[in-house]
């Protein structure tokens, strides 16, 4: 097994990330070196990921940092070890497959199977939208229609019908996201429509609540393909300086305003709403 690592300052992460989440759909690890330094991880087969030496590299306007080593035959079993389940907002309990629900009374169980597609409840964006959803229960928000845009593992989309929201679209463009949000909603007994979709040429469909677990980029434009104005859209995968301009944008455009915002270390999720707020359980 190849263990790919590409470290970077954390002011061009964004700019790395974008990269490398082309080259892995289903997601890297992230790890926080410093104060100063990220580092994105990426598992393969020998002949999956090429084997290099120590190099710099640029990606766009950054330098980063590129490094290959193996690692054990047993990685299989200690990858198992990695994904350990988690509990959000005390409300959900997240675990992949081979780990028993949780004995909490009340939690709502998710079951994720990783490596599929990005989205295992563990990175703080995900984090962040689950607490956001959460939030709009709590405050006794209408459950209305849903649409998550780059659904990945269909985790959002999951728990949004568990909480009672429907109908539910999901919409990605990764054929493999598409096949994983399918599968995991078999695995968690919800109903989710899942589809195929590209946003730099298919309008949005139309949904009274919105939620997109994106970079910036996808957010500017998602803003751009929206045709319907939602009551509610719940913002993440942003950094915390990134914030103004996503929030000029959906104003802008479309008289959505933030409520709410959370943060978790640099990640930061956002819900905007096109009326007075309503949501309570959360100080923005």
């Amino acid at each position: 097994m190849i263990r790919l690592a590409v470290r970077v300052e954390r002011a061009h992460a964004e700019e790395a990330l974008v990269e490398l989440l082309a080259f892995s759909p289903a997601g890297v690890e992230e790890i926080e070196v410093d104060t100063r330094t990220i580092e994105y991880v990426i598992y393969g087969a020998a002949g999956e990921l090429p084997s290099l030496p120590a190099l710099e590299a640029s990606v766009g306007d950054c330098l980063v940092t590129v490094r290959t080593s193996e690692i054990a035959d047993d990685w299989p079993e200690r990858w198992r070890e990695f994904h350990q389940p988690i509990d959000v907002a005390q409300r959900f309990h997240v675990r992949p497959p081979w780990h028993p629900p949780s004995a909490t009374p009340g939690l709502i169980d998710i079951v994720i199977e990783p490596g599929r597609a990005f989205g295992t409840g563990a990175h703080a964006t995900s984090r962040l939208c689950l607490e956001l959803l959460v939030a709009l229960e709590r405050d006794g928000a209408p459950c209305g229609n849903l649409l998550d845009v780059g659904c990945g593992s269909g985790i959002l989309a999951i728990a949004a019908a568990k909480l009672g929201f429907s109908p539910v679209i999901a919409i990605d463009n990764d054929p493999a996201c598409v096949e994983a949000s399918n599968a995991n909603a078999t695995a968690n007994l919800v109903s989710i429509d899942v589809r195929a979709w590209d946003l730099r040429r298919d309008g949005l469909p139309a949904a009274s609540t919105i939620v997109a677990n994106l970079l910036l980029a996808p957010l500017l434009l998602l803003s751009e393909r929206l045709e319907h104005r939602p009551e509610r859209l719940i913002a993440s995968g942003l950094l915390a300086g990134q914030a103004e301009e996503l929030e000029r944008e959906l104003e802008a455009r479309h008289r959505l305003r933030r409520a709410v915002s959370l943060r978790d270390g640099d990640w930061l999720a956002m819900l905007f709403v096109g009326a007075a707020p309503r949501v309570s359980s959360y100080e923005a």
